[in-house]
């Protein structure tokens, strides 16, 4: 098997003697021990999965702010529509609305109002 992974150089056969004392000190500790370091693992990988993993908690307060923004947006939308209905209707319906929009917007005139242009 050795032989094999040399071959292939995966793996290095100077390391064999590194692993083989890491997993003779795992052997010598106790079951609870173990059960402890792995358990504590787990845990803080969870925790890092929990934070910054897909959906965790800053990816949460990421979607939190863009809402916001959204609704805030959304509010304002809305509202430019209101005004917007609250326009047309009175242009439909009311000649004097229609007549200062006239005024402002189109710059004319009533038949018999003076106009004073200034010089510049």
């Amino acid at each position: 098997m050795k032989k094999f992974l040399s071959q292939m150089r995966m793996f290095d056969p100077s390391h064999i003697a590194d692993l083989s004392s890491f997993f003779a000190k795992l052997k010598g500790l106790s079951i609870g021990m173990r059960v402890g370091g792995c358990l504590v693992a787990f845990i803080l990988m969870m925790g890092l999965l929990i934070t910054f993993g897909n959906r965790g908690l800053i990816d949460s307060y990421v979607m939190t702010e863009k809402l916001t923004a959204l609704r805030k947006s959304n509010q304002d939308i809305a509202l430019e529509n209101r005004d917007l209905k609250r326009s047309i209707v009175l242009l439909r319906s009311d000649l004097t609305y229609i007549e200062i929009v006239a005024r402002n917007e189109l710059g004319m005139v009533r038949k018999g109002d003076l106009v004073y242009r200034y010089a510049q």
